[in-house]
């Protein structure tokens, strides 16, 4: 005699089904984004390579290009009805996003970029997961997971290999390491700032525009109180480019850190720079003819395996948590 199986009241074997699937495809949108975004900011650090080669300044580059990413984003904001908030808890979450994720974190990187190479910049951009993941831990808005914990470490020993090289090179500047290396520290405090002070029922195409509009302010501002010039020449097409293509760079790679923010949580979103490094420093070399950085084999082999330890170990804390709730 077949047993007939018994459901609780309104829930179905269709609803079954359809919380099935979502358990085994939940994992995907972050991981998506991960890769993508990762991707891009692998590619913004040679843009910006680039476009400082051909006369661009730091300060200049980012300006512009940050104002035509925000306009990007707004318009999409606008077509999709998902104009940025405005009130004080919004305001205070874009401009102090902005400054610590955008202005300050991106101008540090782009400026030490000439000094200590686009490969470089992309490898400690891997830095961040360390400090979001401890930051995390003490604050409590991430569990302790032995896997990602791990994962954490391999790409932390894996960016720290490369950095000790790049300090004993010869040629090294040690004032323009230490910048660079602020980059990841300001990231990282983004990362958890970004978690613990997301807008009540605010979208991640909604907040990103309004993040990147208050950076393109700070950097207008810091130009005017400053002797640094975000002037550029309208007559060579070279460097009115190189700002376009960084636009449409950054629209993507801050459109998809919002949506891997809400949907990942602060520790996979901070393997953005993992993943970066990945795609950059290869791009760094065979295209802008860097030297490969010694120990790039070691180094980006525990950054592969640190992204894919924490991306695991993300699935199964979500599990864990579908077959609780």
């Amino acid at each position: 005699m077949t047993k007939k199986i018994r459901h609780p009241i309104g829930y179905s074997m269709n609803d079954s089904l359809k919380q099935t699937s979502t358990q085994k495809t939940t994992w995907l949108v972050p991981f998506f984004c991960l890769l993508a975004g990762g991707a891009l900011t692998g590619i913004s650090t040679n843009v910006a390579k680039y476009a400082i080669d051909v006369g661009l300044t730091p300060l200049g580059f980012l300006f512009w290009s940050i104002t035509g990413a925000a306009v990007t984003l707004f318009m999409i904001a606008l077509i999709r009805k998902e104009l940025p908030p405005l009130n004080a808890r919004s305001l205070e979450y874009y401009f102090v996003a902005a400054l610590v994720s955008v202005a300050a974190a991106n101008l540090l990187l782009f400026s030490a970029i000439p000094h200590v190479g686009a490969g470089f910049v992309a490898l400690i951009l891997s830095l961040p997961p360390l400090l979001t993941y401890l930051g995390a831990l003490i604050l409590r808005i991430e569990q302790f997971y032995i896997v990602r914990a791990l994962g954490v470490i391999a790409a932390l020993i894996g960016a720290g290999a490369l950095a000790v090289h790049k300090f004993s090179a010869p040629d090294s500047s040690v004032f323009w390491i230490l910048i660079a290396l602020c980059g990841p520290v300001l990231l990282a405090m983004g990362n958890i700032y970004r978690t613990l002070r997301w807008p009540d029922n605010a979208s991640s195409g909604a907040l990103a525009p309004g993040m990147l509009m208050a950076a393109a302010l700070l950097l207008g501002l810091f130009s005017m109180m400053s002797d640094f010039s975000i002037a550029v020449s309208l007559e060579d097409w070279l460097p009115l480019s190189m700002i376009a293509i960084q636009a449409c760079v950054f629209a993507g790679q801050f459109l998809l850190l919002f949506l891997l923010q809400k949907t990942g949580g602060p520790v996979l979103l901070s393997l953005l720079g993992a993943v970066g490094a990945i795609i950059g420093v290869p791009v760094a070399i065979f295209l802008q003819g860097e030297q490969p950085p010694e120990g790039l084999f070691l180094g980006a082999t525990l950054i592969a395996i640190g992204v894919a330890l924490v991306t695991w170990g993300g699935v199964k804390i979500a599990k864990v948590k579908e077959e609780v709730s």
